[in-house]
C-alpha cells in the first residue's frame, strides 16, 4: 500500500480496509513509503498495516516480506535476508 496517494492516503486506505465486515478485512498490507523517519514503521503497524518497506523499493526485499506473509508460496530463488521473524 502506498501510504502517500492523492484523495485517500494509505493509512486511510488501511483503516477503511480493517473496518470492513467481512473477511475482506483481513488482506495483508505492506506499508511503501519514502517516510523512513524513526518512529514510521510503528506508525504504520499502529494503522493496522502487516509491514512496512522504504522507497526505493530493493525488490528482493520486498519479495521476501511477500513471501513471509500467511499463505504465500516459497519465492524462487529464495530472497537473501533475514528470516520473517527477525524482521519485526
Amino acid at each position: 500500500m502506498d501510504v502517500q496517494m492523492p484523495d485517500l492516503d494509505g493509512v486511510e486506505a488501511t483503516r477503511q480496509i480493517r473496518a470492513l465486515p467481512t473477511r475482506k478485512h483481513l488482506v495483508r498490507i505492506i506499508a511503501l513509503t519514502a517516510h523512513a523517519m524513526t518512529g514510521a514503521k510503528e506508525a504504520y503497524l499502529a494503522a493496522g498495516m502487516d509491514d512496512f518497506v522504504s522507497k526505493p523499493i530493493d525488490s528482493t526485499r520486498l519479495l521476501a516480506k511477500l513471501a513471509c506473509l500467511p499463505g504465500a508460496q516459497e519465492p524462487s530463488p529464495p530472497a537473501r535476508t533475514r528470516p520473517c521473524h527477525a524482521r519485526r
